[in-house]
């Protein structure tokens, strides 16, 4: 008896801990799945979907994956190590490539502890030892040995008449550029609500805007694409959210404004100015609202992209049948003064327009990228209607480039049909000789080259830029019509004229390479172009991870 009596608090202590050690578990695993959904927007959703539903053959799908469930192992050395084989998930067959990602065994293990246990995968918690045990069999037995591979590459060779500098490093992925254009403060937005402000004078890089200032927004589920400094320096944001609503997904997007200043002059508080939903895009197509820009009459310009690949209805009831909706695949104009603003739609059929910027007289161009088939990306020059005229279409999704639907770029997708007598206006016709398909004039640039950046250079600018286009280019995600064919990673020279019969040419050669995924150029004073390059690789075949990139300065010799 009185050894029982001995041993019954030590039992009854250790079975009171039981509990207690199902609630740290519990607490751990929804730890790392909160650390692990923010990496995942941060580095996978743009490939993978915000849903993990992949991209047709080219992006496998972790949502229900069969794959994930048979090879835990080996989706952590995908991430470590990158991935080239095939594979096949869920009965389908993938041969894409996939880089290495940027990030230690903790983050490694987070990320797929919220993959697993996230869209119908089979749970469980994966630790920062097993990433460790993983990473020792990849090429870099290291996290460190990986962050060295994926350093930041030298300064490309300037053009004649330019000096090409590094002006900072960044802590974010950057979206966009904005400043007064006249050597005024660079503010920096990042692609998931943050921004920054940078002084040329000093040097100083100190954010001035975080996700949770967005109110109503939830970190992690936003992106922000676009972003412009007007005359009272105020920021203005263009916003997508994706909200889990029924019947179906929404993209809540729209427009916030700074209301604010702070003791050092800074732009804060945003509050939303305009805001609209439609439903999500088919997987991963959700392209949102992006560039905004103000034009030469004062009225506020936006690009709202397409919510599909080229048109398809989805295979998915959550996400919606309808292909695009009113307001998508567009381009809107608007009264920034207003109370209570209203879209006017000024240009239909245009997949996804990144960037888009005025020449010298005041004619409007959008640079776009193309579907995940072999279209070339585009060049579109808008001419917004006069009242009582119809919208201009642009031919997304029956028509890209010069080809039409029934072109073999789009056996893969399920095109709606074409209205009736459609009168596309065509785009930009390339005349090369740089970024050419198939080595003759492409409308407008080489497929998956992703055109970014586009900004307008006037006539106090050198001869070889002088009244030009420069536009960028992100680089390949996919792969070219031919074995190993990529573009991008550079910055290009269009010279434009236009033709006795209206359409817009463009002469184009290749002013600055190779980058690190140029997403966006602004003019930040007079003789002075920033590049904001988005991460550090400067081409794809190298399979180099993922970090943040910076901001380089070209300044015209004096």
């Amino acid at each position: 008896m009185p050894l029982r009596s001995a041993l019954l608090p030590a039992l009854l202590a250790v079975l009171a801990s039981f509990p207690l050690r199902a609630a740290d578990a519990a607490a751990d695993l929804a730890a790392a799945m909160a650390r692990g959904q923010s990496l995942y927007v941060a580095h996978c959703a743009l490939c993978h979907g915000a849903t993990g539903d992949g991209v047709g053959d080219t992006y496998p799908p972790l949502a229900r994956s069969d794959w994930l469930a048979r090879h835990r192992s080996g989706a952590i050395r995908a991430v470590v190590n990158g991935l080239k084989e095939e594979i096949t998930v869920n009965g389908r067959t993938f041969r894409g490539q996939m880089p290495p990602v940027i990030l230690d065994d903790a983050q490694v293990a987070d990320v797929i502890t919220f993959v697993v246990n996230s869209w119908g995968n089979t749970g469980g918690r994966v630790t920062a030892d097993n990433v460790a045990a993983v990473r020792a069999t990849a090429d870099f037995k290291t996290f460190e040995a990986l962050k060295a591979a994926a350093d930041y590459r030298p300064l490309p060779a300037p053009p004649a008449g330019w000096e090409i500098s590094e002006l900072v490093r960044l802590p974010d992925f950057g979206a966009r550029l904005a400043s007064d254009g006249r050597g005024g403060p660079l503010y920096i937005l990042g692609i998931a609500g943050s921004v920054w402000r940078f002084d040329p004078k000093s040097g100083n890089l100190k954010q001035i805007l975080w996700p949770k200032d967005f109110p109503g927004v939830k970190p992690g589920d936003f992106q922000t694409l676009g972003l412009v400094l007007d005359a009272q320096r105020r920021l203005w944001i263009t916003v997508n959210q994706r909200v889990t609503a029924e019947p179906l997904v929404l993209n809540e997007c729209g427009i916030w404004r700074t209301t604010a200043f702070d003791d050092e002059g800074n732009p804060i508080a945003p509050q939303p100015w305009y805001r609209t939903n439609y439903p999500w895009g088919i997987g991963p197509y959700n392209h949102g609202l992006s560039d905004i820009r103000f034009g030469r009459d004062g009225l506020l310009y936006v690009s709202s992209g397409s919510r599909t690949d080229a048109g398809e209805t989805g295979a998915m009831p959550h996400l919606g049948k309808m292909g695009e909706t009113e307001t998508t695949g567009t381009m809107w104009r608007m009264d920034p003064k207003s109370s209570s603003p209203q879209i006017e739609i000024i240009a239909r059929g245009i997949r996804n327009a990144y960037s888009f910027n005025w020449d010298g007289a005041g004619n409007l161009f959008t640079v776009s990228n193309g579907p995940d088939a072999h279209a070339p990306e585009e060049m579109d020059a808008i001419t917004p209607p006069k009242k009582g005229e119809p919208v201009p279409h642009h031919g997304f999704p029956y028509q890209m480039g010069d080809a039409p639907a029934s072109h073999k770029w789009y056996q893969h997708t399920m095109v709606p049909p074409p209205p009736a007598n459609p009168n596309y206006v065509l785009p930009v016709l390339n005349l090369g000789p740089a970024a050419l398909m198939y080595g003759k004039p492409t409308a407008t640039f080489n497929a998956h080259s992703s055109p970014t950046g586009l900004t307008w250079l006037g006539r106090d600018w050198p001869a070889t830029e002088r009244e030009n286009f420069l536009v960028g280019r992100l680089g390949a995600f996919l792969a070219g019509p031919a074995p190993d064919e990529e573009h991008g990673f550079d910055i290009l020279r269009m010279k434009m004229e236009r033709r006795s019969d209206g359409r817009w040419t463009a002469r184009t050669t290749t002013f600055l390479a190779p980058l690190g995924r140029p997403i966006d150029l602004h003019i930040a004073a007079p003789g002075k172009l920033y590049v904001l390059e988005y991460t550090r690789p400067t081409d794809l075949r190298s399979r180099a991870g993922w970090l943040p990139g910076r901001v380089l300065e070209l300044k015209v010799k004096k």
